[in-house]
């Protein structure tokens, strides 16, 4: 099960009590004081880790706690400390207090990490007191509380390109063929129910993580059809690979589709909207592709692409406007992540960064070379 945002409840450890205690030996009649202290409390840590790929592990337990501290003991015996629980979350989650809704932290890279709730401080021993005006102390303090935080954890997609388009567009399709990666693929809307990435090779070595968002609809900007939870997977995208149909299942109009997410892009977020994007209309080997195309480019005043994952048209063209786009957007340290050094663990992460997809999500590269291009694709592949 994919899930992508859970609220839960997360509580630290309470660090042990102080002890009282006295030293009792035979022949000695006045032992000191040897109370141990308490042993802090357990604390909550949030680690990004590449091999995790959903909040499915938050999804069916919304509270978290962590061991208490053990009471300090007689004989100077101080209390054990409790143990740090450490939850693991995927590369891209975002941390938001549930009461005031701002973000705590951003788990972006792998290693991220934040203590999300500390454990209680351990109390003292009647052993801490002693001293040469009070040489048998009967105080002691009882350890504190731990911290109780309830967070909302909200996983955004993270990829330096992401598809956006109408349902039925041909997203999942075009991420198949472009990578290794095997979204679900039918012929009826919203079949793509969460993200998929996968890891793109185009010019030799040149790599790009595309992302495959679940279709858009009208109202998506106020939440209608999950809006909300597909838009948030697209924030992370340093461009945008708009897909139009250009003959949509529901007869409308392919212009009016695309005048109509753009539409629902802006009204979420400025900053998304203002993202480069490309535009490309899909199922090439239809009639009514140029027509699509044709006003598509007049309407914007610059170039749209016309593609076809079935037979290849159109795909290298478009890949190579997407790698030139990715240049000007990204740093040139970090245009290749095969090629990365040590030195660009310091950059800066952020929407132009590339990012790093687990093997697990991506899987093996496609090639996209003269050779693989010329290969024939089967002609009953889905659109």
């Amino acid at each position: 099960m994919f899930v992508d945002r859970v609220k839960i409840e997360l509580q630290a450890g309470k660090g042990g009590d102080g002890c009282v205690s006295f030293r009792r030996e035979m022949y000695v009649p006045k032992g000191g004081p040897d109370g141990g202290n308490g042993g802090r409390g357990g604390s909550i840590i949030l680690t990004a880790h590449e091999g995790v790929n959903s909040l499915a592990e938050f999804g069916g337990r919304h509270f978290w706690r962590a061991p208490h501290g053990v009471a300090g003991q007689g004989s100077g015996c101080h209390g054990r400390q409790g143990k740090d629980m450490h939850l693991s979350v995927p590369p891209g989650t975002a941390v938001i207090d549930a009461e005031h809704g701002f973000v705590i932290k951003d788990l972006i890279e792998e290693g991220d990490s934040i203590v999300i709730a500390r454990g209680g401080k351990g109390g003292y021993g009647n052993i801490h007191f002693k001293s040469s005006t009070n040489q048998a102390p009967r105080q002691m303090t009882a350890g504190e509380l731990g911290e109780t935080r309830a967070v909302i954890l909200e996983l955004k997609s993270i990829a330096d390109v992401g598809l956006v388009g109408k349902p039925n567009a041909g997203k999942s399709t075009l991420l198949s063929r472009l990578s290794k990666a095997r979204p679900e693929i039918a012929d009826y809307p919203f079949t793509t129910k969460h993200p998929n990435l996968g890891m793109v090779r185009a010019q030799g070595e040149r790599t790009f993580v595309l992302a495959d968002i679940p279709g858009l609809i009208d109202g998506a900007s106020q939440g209608v059809g999950l809006g909300h939870e597909f838009l948030r997977h697209v924030e992370r995208a340093g461009i945008l690979l708009h897909l139009v149909e250009p003959q949509p299942t529901d007869q409308t109009d392919p212009l009016e589709n695309y005048i109509s997410i753009r539409g629902e892009l802006d009204a979420y977020s400025q900053d998304l909207a203002s993202r480069p994007e490309i535009v490309a209309v899909t199922k090439a080997e239809l009639p009514e592709s140029r027509d699509v195309q044709q006003a598509l480019a007049d309407h914007l005043g610059r170039p749209v692409h016309r593609i076809s994952a079935v037979t290849g048209e159109g795909l290298r063209e478009m890949l190579n406007a997407v790698l030139t786009e990715l240049d000007q957007t990204r740093p040139a340290a970090k245009r290749d992540p095969l090629a990365s050094t040590p030195a660009d663990e310091d950059q800066p992460a952020g929407p132009s960064a590339p990012a790093r997809v687990p093997p697990h999500l991506a899987g093996p590269t496609a090639d996209l070379s003269d050779e693989h291009q010329a290969k024939d694709v089967r002609g009953d592949q889905p659109r």
